[in-house]
């Protein structure tokens, strides 16, 4: 396992093995984080996030429940605040935090990226609510209190589940250094201007001693440096001073370097340029500038467009040299002129074209940009994978797509300076132009300004970089002093050697004034060194090396990593610069990530729901397109995901229905109440399906560890949604019940109501938060999770996992099931997942229980066709048959009327389709050899019944009792209160065993349809309670099967559907499971059993009676066969080896001990000693040999004696 290591300031992450923190009993992690780690900061976010989010929804709240309204306004405000503050949070985590924790755990990080983005959608969903035109509506205000406590739900979940596995995580694989610098590098990826919100609000959010407990842990975090530290605390403590900073050139030890600015001239007087005169125009350009500071946005343009050109010539070059070898460096000039001209264009939207408050939008030419740049991006990470196999048509490509942006952004910014400039030189004062120059620099996080500010000072001439650091000074506050001091040292990084800008352009340099005041800060040297290339194109890197201590540890922090490209020029050698400022020990490369993930997150941030899509997904390096499932062919596993879209179908009704709850109608509330349970109970089996069947399975893959336990978080989650919700509907039928009580137009009826209006409105709440949860989450599991399966599992493999799932739902929740799922798809969809439930159940009798439950219902397909049978008019008899054209299907009356010869044909026919099962053909070709007989005896007892009736007289018309002495009615092998009338003889029996033993023929229970109540010996349908008036609704027995007509008064009985027989157990998936290989139910612990197909469909090998039907204890041997317990008891004495396949039926290693200590105490004539005999074993089916003995001889393999001779060496000597 590889080790991690501090590197360049930021988290240098190598391969280790991805270990999953254990969790204990309770659901929470053993990992607890320690006091002093670094990563306990996000838990103070998560408060304060919660915090926010319980304000917001107890606004929204009283909004919707006083009748005299609320500020509509105001909640807008909050909603706005706090999705601005949880969007930088979420974008933080996304750029800094799961890449790297996806490094050290695989499978982790992905989903809750996933659950940000579900998350962002929620938030545009309420400010779409909140910008409609319909705010004094009752229902209006009552779905807005819905959003924000689906909101506050759905946040809530996600936050918890960051706090049980991502931050234990990160606790226990990341050293105390590595999670400081992973907070530090999320707090720089923060835009400027949003963390001097962030930081102040989350102080005021949380406790004095939280508060101590944080400033603490910044200081741990932050790099051991005056000025960052300076920096960030004044964030914290939210310092409000003055907007304007006094300038320095008031204080009189900087008088020698002022800087004369007046309104008709131009005079820079410095060290540095005193000995060449500024050129006429340069002094008009830099008069004009100081005027209009709004165009120094034309040197962001110029800069743009001169780095883009080198992109084009960079292209133009490696297609005409050929030379791929440096793609990833030109993969990262482009990375890096993307970030720039996101966040530019971000900040023209949000601080730019809302000021000058024009009709004019270039968000659609901003999107198309980043559209472009992605292009780019996509087709140089094609190149770099196919290498230089298909060169022509990358190289054109490359070219051409490079041309092509930039075309299309020098074309946005001359519209952009021909349209908007104008209106802002002409509308706003020079003071007010330079704060929106501040703030268009303040969108940005201080990862991308230390990197930005340097390459946009080295493309200006001297004179304009002057003038942009005093636009800068000039326009920030008081309270940024100590941010444009590091502002200001950054951009002096892209100056020539012995230039110092700041001197000259303000009068003073910050850093030098910082340096005689704090001798520490300016120790470490500023190497800027400058990298050049034969083409016509270089690289500047700029890289301030300093020693950080903490603790024990020393480690060397490379302050910027930053590298940027410029036109090769006579400046272009740097050298050391007398104005340093510390570098923020940020390495975006050990990340992993840039910022473009929070730039298009801010764009998404800045137009709500009608911005464009961008696709942003944070993990799309792992996104394949050939494993999406549209267009491919039906997989096994799909069965299961149709269950979403039954989920949410009942989902949608729940929280549209949800609000006429507050109508008070009490047939409304019963009927809303059960589709809830509905709901509830089929999405418990379905998740308790995916956690005990499909996820393990995953997670059994090497390459799939833990992407599942988020998804099982979910599901416990998602039960306590459910339980709240059916509190507070007992509770709203409760006040519903002391509604209809209370005198009308009393108080406390009023106050009744006004309880049951808030609950109502509450519920509806909960009702929109179940919705948005399982809906994020079903669309969470159908992106990460579903296509794994085609990639991971084979078709054979899946259904083996749908057998299993199937296997443990009961016949109640099949009933249940079943139409709520067919209901929700399509015909097509119903064909197919009723092909793959047939499919997997293929060994079973699931068609024939299918058949006799669903009997009646019609489809238009014959694939979901769900009856089958051939049903005789005249009888009561069914018989499963194949629907196929040419199978046997006439009624006993067609039967009875045939020849000899017409009968035989019939047989021939049902005996050459292939295509039925051979039990199903055994079963015609007997009851058509017997068909005469069977209908002459069902008229015969169809006469005979009907003129027993006439008599009133019935064979059997008594009670019997299991218990004569208690009255206990029921016979010696049931206890039950009714007798069976059977539909072969017309006699009553108590079952169908009493039958049978004074009977020449079986009963077929199946075919009962009549019943006799012992108490009142009346003869009824069959059910499980007397009907009739004097016996009050007497029970027949505690279980009543309605499909083996089965009742049973003392055992725990269940029916299972595949076995279709009613077994003793508490049920499918409780203590059993039906494996669909082996047709038979098993004890749960026998999950990983030996297979044997239909094993359990034939007879005992002691006994002979046929074990499938049997009501006895059938015992399984670990060779797959099966006899039963009693029979194994008795067989078991005498011997040890199946009597089917002759392998042994258990441990037998003390047994072959005692063997082997009699075999060395026996001594053999001497004629025997050396003679071997050929053996072969039954336990491990292998070949050898064994020395000469009359009973016993040894395997040489596996050590058994189980073996038997087949061949006797008749040499003198042995070869062994």
């Amino acid at each position: 396992m590889a080790t991690p290591g501090v590197q360049n300031g930021g988290v240098s992450v190598m391969a280790a093995t991805p270990v999953v923190a254990p969790v204990d009993q309770n659901g929470h992690s053993a990992a607890a984080l320690s006091a002093s780690s670094p990563i306990r900061i996000f838990l103070l976010f998560h408060k304060a996030i919660r915090a926010e989010l319980d304000g917001l929804h107890r606004a929204a709240m009283a909004l919707a429940t006083n009748g005299s309204g609320g500020d509509i306004k105001q909640l807008m405000e909050k909603c706005h605040f706090l999705r601005s503050i949880y969007k930088h949070h979420c974008n933080a985590e996304d750029e800094v935090i799961f890449p790297a924790l996806d490094i050290r755990v695989k499978n982790v990080a992905r989903t809750y990226s996933l659950e940000h983005e579900g998350e962002s959608v929620l938030f545009d969903q309420l400010f779409a609510l909140l910008g409609s035109d319909v705010e004094n509506e009752e229902s209006y205000k009552r779905e807005l209190a819905s959003c924000t406590g689906a909101l506050q739900t759905s946040i809530g979940q996600h936050m918890s589940k960051e706090e049980e596995q991502v931050f234990p995580l990160l606790n226990e694989k990341f050293s105390f250094e590595e999670q400081a610098s992973l907070v530090w590098q999320f707090l720089c990826s923060i835009p400027v201007n949003m963390m001097a919100e962030f930081l102040p609000w989350l102080a005021s959010s949380i406790s004095p001693d939280e508060r101590q407990d944080m400033r603490k842990c910044l200081y741990r975090v932050i790099p051991d440096e005056e000025l960052l530290q300076q920096i960030i605390f004044s964030w914290m403590d939210g310092v409000k001073m003055s907007n304007k900073r006094k300038r320095c050139e008031d204080d009189p030890r900087h008088s020698d370097g002022s800087v004369n600015l007046t309104k008709n001239g131009c005079a820079f007087k410095s060290s540095q340029t005193s000995e060449t005169d500024i050129q006429t125009s340069d002094c008009n350009s830099i008069r004009f500038s100081l005027c209009h500071p709004i165009d120094d946005i034309l040197h962001w343009h110029k800069a743009i467009e001169k780095e883009l050109n080198d992109i084009a010539e960079a292209a133009r070059t490696i297609k005409l040299t050929g030379d791929f070898s440096d793609l990833s460096a030109f993969n990262r000039r482009l990375q890096f002129i993307a970030e720039v001209c996101i966040f530019h264009s971000i900040a023209e939207d949000k601080v730019i074209f809302p000021a000058v408050d024009i009709e004019m939008s270039f968000v659609q030419e901003h999107a198309e940009e980043e559209s472009e740049f992605d292009k780019f991006r996509c087709l140089i990470e094609s190149i770099e994978s196919a290498g230089a196999n298909s060169a022509a048509e990358f190289y054109s490509k490359l070219c051409s797509q490079a041309d092509h942006i930039m075309e299309t952004i020098k074309k946005h910014f001359r519209n952009e300076e021909i349209q908007v400039l104008p209106l802002a030189r002409k509308h706003f004062s020079p003071e007010r132009q330079r704060e929106l120059l501040y703030h268009i620099l303040c969108v940005m996080p201080l990862r991308l300004i230390e990197c930005v500010l340097p390459w946009l000072v080295g493309s200006l001439s001297e004179n304009e970089a002057r003038c942009f650091l005093y636009n800068m000074h000039m326009a920030a506050p008081a309270a940024d002093a100590a941010l444009v001091t590091l502002f200001t040292g950054w951009a002096c990084k892209g100056c020539p050697a012995g230039i110092c800008l700041t001197s000259s352009a303000i009068g003073c340099c910050p850093a030098k004034e910082l340096k005689e005041t704090q001798d520490n800060i300016c120790r470490n040297s500023c190497a800027c060194a400058s990298n050049s290339d034969v083409s016509p194109t270089f690289e500047r890197s700029c890289k301030c090396e300093k020693t950080v201590k903490k603790g024990n540890l020393v480690s060397t922090v490379e302050s910027n990593a930053c590298s940027f490209s410029g036109i090769e020029s006579p400046k272009a050698s740097l050298a050391n610069q007398s104005c340093c400022v510390p570098g923020l020990g940020v390495n975006s490369n050990s990340l992993g990530m840039n910022s473009l993930a929070t730039a298009k997150s801010l764009r998404s941030l800045s137009f709500g729901p009608s911005a464009p899509s961008l696709n942003s997904s944070l993990f799309n390096w792992e996104t394949d397109s050939s494993f999406s499932t549209n267009g491919l062919t039906t997989r096994p596993i799909d069965t299961i995901f149709k269950f979403h879209k039954a989920i949410r179908k009942d989902l949608e009704f729940l929280d549209i229905e949800s609000g006429k709850l507050s109508d008070c109608d009490g047939t409304f509330l019963r009927q809303f109440g059960g589709r809830f349970r509905l709901l509830w109970g089929l999405y418990r089996a379905h998740s308790n399906a995916e956690d005990d069947i499909v996820f393990p399975a995953l997670e059994s893959k090497e390459t799939l560890h833990n992407v599942s336990h988020s998804y099982t978080l979910d599901h416990k989650q998602e039960e306590e949604l459910f339980e709240d919700i059916s509190s507070a509907l007992a509770e709203l039928s409760q006040l519903h019940e002391n509604l209809r009580e209370s005198l009308s137009g009393s108080l406390s009826r009023v106050g009744i109501l006004k309880k049951y209006n808030e609950l109502a409105t509450k519920i509806q709440g909960m009702c929109k938060s179940i919705k948005v949860t399982l809906d994020h989450h079903v669309m969470r599991e159908e992106v990460e999770l579903w296509p794994l399966f085609d990639r991971h599992f084979s078709v054979e493999e899946q259904d083996k996992l749908v057998g299993r799932i199937i296997g443990t739902t009961g016949a109640e929740v099949l009933q249940s099931m079943l139409p709520w799922v067919t209901s929700a798809l399509t015909q097509e969809e119903q064909n197919k997942m009723m092909d793959t439930w047939k499919h997997a159940t293929k060994n079973t009798m699931f068609s024939e229980w299918l058949n006799e439950w669903w009997e009646g219902t019609t489809t238009a397909s014959s694939h979901v066709s769900i009856s089958e049978n051939s049903t005789s008019q005249e009888c009561d008899l069914h018989e499963s048959m194949d629907q196929s054209d040419h199978t046997f299907k006439p009624g006993w009356n067609e039967i009875f009327r045939m020849n000899q010869n017409e009968l035989e044909s019939e047989i021939r026919k049902v005996s050459r389709d292939s295509t039925l099962d051979p039990r199903r053909k055994a079963y015609l070709i007997q009851n058509l050899m017997t068909s005469r007989w069977i209908a002459s005896q069902q008229k015969f007892s169809q006469s005979r019944t009907s003129k027993a009736d006439d008599a009133e007289y019935l064979l059997g018309c008594s009670p019997s009792f299991r218990d004569p002495e208690k009255k206990i009615f029921g016979c010696e092998h049931y206890k039950r209160n009714c007798k069976l009338r059977a539909a072969c003889c017309g006699k009553l029996f108590a079952c169908r065993f009493c039958h049978d033993e004074v009977s020449d023929h079986s009963m077929d229970r199946k075919a009962t349809s009549e019943m006799m109540c012992m108490n009142c010996l009346k003869i009824q349908p069959v059910g499980p309670v007397c009907t009739t008036v004097s016996c009050n609704g007497l029970s027949m027995a505690k279980y009543y099967c309605n499909s083996c007509r089965f009742f049973d008064d003392e055992r725990e009985v269940y029916h299972c559907p595949f076995c279709n027989l009613c077994r003793v157990g508490k049920g499918l998936g409780i203590d059993f499971f039906h494996c669909m290989t082996c047709n038979c139910c098993l004890g749960m612990k026998l999950v990983d059993h030996k297979c044997l197909e239909k094993g359990l469909e034939t007879n005992c090998p002691i006994c002979c009676d046929f074990l499938f039907t049997s009501s006895a204890t059938v015992r399984a041997l670990p060779c797959g066969h099966y006899m039963h317990s009693a029979c194994f008891q008795a067989y078991a004495c005498t011997h040890y080896i199946c009597p089917i396949c002759s392998k042994s039926m258990g441990d037998m290693s003390v047994y072959f001990g005692m063997l082997d200590a009699l075999m060395a105490s026996e001594v053999l004539p001497e004629e025997y000693r050396d003679r071997c005999q050929d053996i072969l074993c039954n336990d491990c089916d292998r070949k050898g040999t064994a020395s000469f003995h009359w009973l016993y001889h040894k395997c040489g393999s596996c050590g058994s004696y189980n073996t038997r001779v087949i061949k006797v060496d008749r040499e003198p000597a042995c070869s062994t």
